[in-house]
């Protein structure tokens, strides 16, 4: 948004700085700076104030106490590492708040939760503040048509960001534009989900907004469309979402005007190719732009393997032994989802072979086994080639303590590192990278659609949506393949397979296999699809009985103690005697902090 948006940088920029908030009461935030609300009353007044609105999507602002990871946007620590996606990584005295996280021992003390909570709320009410200016306009610079946009536009961020908040916490309070100040009358409530306010936000936004927007990274009426359906689905409102995912699938198009599809995989993880005809919403990352790595992707700067490209990288947020068995396929090449005697998933019966242990010097040959041609796109494993730098150094790389595997799908090309990546927040070099996050890219709507069909009983067009994604994964030119040269990889890619790929597709199985069936290969192809991008915690909450989902009550704790089990096979120091507590840890507590300052209106979630 923030290249996009070019010409409005200064102001943005401004405004950004001087309408700074209280760090502590984000529910009582009255606007304080040198700027009034009589100056920025005119179209680059409002539009400087959506702006600002807009950059918050990044989930990090310099005016915050807090660090950019806090807020990450893709949501690597509570929905990564919270998840059996990954590990924190590094050790276990750096970044002491994300270890509780990871192994579900965290308070409502936890200064990541606190990073979050003010990020969310300082970004409801930067959209609010576009929504109340707007009728201090009386110049005549804004038409009324443009009003509404904006308004819809403003609606839109306001409901991504509350959506933030009730994937966390579910219990939050709902602020909109009418909450004012003074006279103690500050505190709103969090009586209960907000799922309702949240699908009012993305219905009105979809109302207005265009089929197209001049700038790529505004929200358009397929994104709004998107949005809604998301809100649907963690509500539980299939046949609301059913219609219009499927509007999506057969009309949706981005702000650009091209038709949604799906490209190649890793274009959705390229700089280079971002804003493709799979990004439905993104936050649009830049980098060089005279900000200081500021635009950037911020919430991922400690997450950079130490590989041969950096230099005192933190080396967080490595991906799980249990992520990387769930590449396994059966015979047909199907992903193996069942479970064994023991209670564990099929796949982590036994780790896929790994380098944990071996130095830099010992032999390795990577595993023959069959493997959905994803997982070398999902994460950097030993001996494969990872992306144009080198075959990966595995162990090596993840500074040898817990795991072997390496994040990768936010990590920049060697051959684009001049344009794609930037000194972020002036001490760590190249780790600000301009890959856009996807907030919802086009393989969720098909996912989502199909999880709708199957709870519908339409088991045939269920198992056609999940076979559209998996279709991709099995063509050829998709995979990774070796070098021409493994000491030179600039001299670029054979057509050979850089593992044994194999991806079938479904053909009867879920008709055959009934409801339940299908219902866990369309979970099992969401975390495969988006391995490593933060959503893996959220689905499992979905799914969960005790908020609605159809995966039974406990299917999270079941899941997630599976994990466990499976993943301490090996000496973890953060996850080693802990368990996810049924009831408890599929909500995060919601900062203490805030709930001192709120005065009795604020509750806590369940057992915290």
């Amino acid at each position: 948004m923030k290249k996009s948006y070019s010409k409005f940088i200064a102001i943005g920029s401004l405004i950004f700085l001087t309408l700074t908030y209280s760090c502590k009461k984000f529910l009582d935030i009255q606007p304080v700076g040198s700027l009034s609300n009589a100056v920025l009353a005119n179209k680059a007044g409002v539009d400087g104030l959506l702006i600002g609105a807009y950059s918050m999507l990044d989930g990090w602002t310099n005016t915050s106490k807090f660090s950019s990871w806090d807020g990450s946007i893709d949501n690597w620590t509570f929905g990564g590492i919270g998840s059996d996606d990954a590990y924190k990584g590094s050790n276990t005295t750096d970044q002491p708040p994300a270890s509780p996280i990871e192994n579900h021992s965290v308070d409502a003390s936890n200064e990541y939760l606190e990073g979050k909570w003010e990020i969310v709320y300082n970004s409801i009410q930067r959209a609010n503040d576009v929504i109340r200016e707007l009728p201090l306009v009386k110049d005549g610079s804004v038409s009324a048509a443009y009003a509404a946009e904006v308004t819809a536009e403003a609606r839109f961020l306001r409901g991504v960001y509350h959506l933030e908040a009730a994937k966390l916490w579910r219990n939050v309070p709902y602020v909109d534009e009418t909450i004012t100040y003074g006279n103690g009358n500050y505190n709103v409530p969090n009586s209960g989900p907000i799922w309702t306010q949240i699908e009012g936000d993305f219905s009105a936004a979809m109302a207005v907004l265009p089929k197209t927007q001049p700038q790529i990274g505004r929200a358009n009426y397929y994104a709004a469309e998107a949005f809604l359906a998301k809100a649907y689905m963690f509500d539980h409102q299939y046949p609301k979402a059913l219609p219009l995912l499927t509007d999506l699938i057969n009309n949706g198009q981005t702000s650009g005007g091209v038709k949604y599809a799906l490209g190649p995989y890793e274009n959705n993880f390229n700089a280079s190719t971002k804003n493709g005809p799979e990004s439905v919403f993104a936050v649009q990352m830049t980098v060089n732009d005279g900000s200081g790595g500021n635009n950037g992707n911020a919430g991922d700067i400690l997450n950079f393997p130490g590989g041969t490209y950096t230099s005192g990288s933190s080396s967080f947020y490595h991906p799980s032994y249990s992520l990387a068995n769930s590449f396994k396929v059966d015979a047909n090449g199907l992903p193996m989802f069942g479970t064994d005697a023991n209670g564990l998933p099929a796949y982590d019966t036994q780790n896929l072979k790994n380098d944990h242990g071996l130095s830099p010097t010992d032999p390795f040959t990577p595993p023959t086994d069959a493997l959905d041609s994803r997982i070398d796109w999902t994460l950097g494993r030993r001996g494969i080639p990872y992306l144009d730098w080198a075959l990966c150094g595995g162990e090596a790389w993840s500074h040898g303590d817990v795991c072997s595997y390496n994040p990768i799908k936010n990590v920049f090309w060697h051959a684009a590192q001049a344009t794609t990546s930037d000194t972020g927040q002036g001490w760590d070099p190249n780790q600000d990278v301009a890959n856009n996050y996807n907030l919802i890219r086009f393989a969720d709507v098909i996912l989502w659609r199909a999880e709708c069909e199957v709870e519908a009983n339409d088991l045939p067009d269920a198992e056609a949506d999940v076979n559209k994604v998996r279709t991709r994964a099995a063509d050829p030119t998709g995979w990774v393949h070796t070098y021409v040269d493994n000491t030179d990889p600039s001299k670029g890619f054979t057509t050979t397979p850089a593992a044994n790929y194999k991806v079938g597709l479904y053909s009867g199985q879920f008709a055959a296999n009934g409801q339940d069936y299908a219902r866990q290969a369309v979970l099992m192809e969401r975390k495969l699809e988006f391995g490593m991008e933060g959503m893996r915690f959220f689905d499992l909450q979905r799914y969960d009985g005790l908020y609605g989902g159809k995966g039974g009550s406990g299917y999270m704790a079941d899941v997630l103690n599976a994990y466990i089990k499976a993943d301490t096979r090996i000496f973890n120091p953060v996850l080693n005697g802990h368990t996810f507590t049924k009831g408890k840890n599929e909500l995060y507590p919601i900062p203490q902090i805030q709930i001192d300052f709120e005065a009795g209106k604020l509750k806590q979630n369940p057992q915290y």
